[in-house]
């Protein structure tokens, strides 16, 4: 069974930065991607990046120049690093993988997610 765990949140100054990390475990041949989300209250879960095997990269318009995703395959995790953080990124953070596993594909593995709070 694969899992997936998120670390790295906390509350930080807007301007802050903050570095999340999701670490992937069970039975895994190949992560084909993996992603990060975010959720308010109230509002539907999005996108935040997204990052492939080729390392080829997807980012939120209201992230691009402030976030980098990167990921190791060796050790099958990504990390999202947070810079120059404004209130509105405050939110809790999921992270998202396309596994496959020798059971086959497993395409939306979700982490428990993990809370940033940006203070003004």
């Amino acid at each position: 069974q694969v899992q997936l765990v998120e670390s790295g949140g906390g509350l930080v100054q807007a301007g802050g930065s903050l570095r999340l990390s999701c670490a992937a475990s069970g039975s895994i041949l190949r992560i084909v991607s993996m992603g990060w989300y975010r959720q308010v209250p109230g509002k539907q879960r999005e996108l935040v990046a997204r990052i492939f095997s080729s390392s080829s990269t997807n980012y939120a318009d209201s992230v691009k120049g402030r976030f980098t995703i990167s990921r190791d395959n060796a050790k099958n995790t990504v990390d999202l690093q947070m810079n120059s953080l404004k209130p509105e990124d405050t939110a809790t953070y999921y992270c998202n993988g396309d596994v496959l596993t020798p059971d086959g594909r497993y395409p939306l593995v979700w982490g428990q997610g993990t809370l940033v709070t940006v203070s003004s």
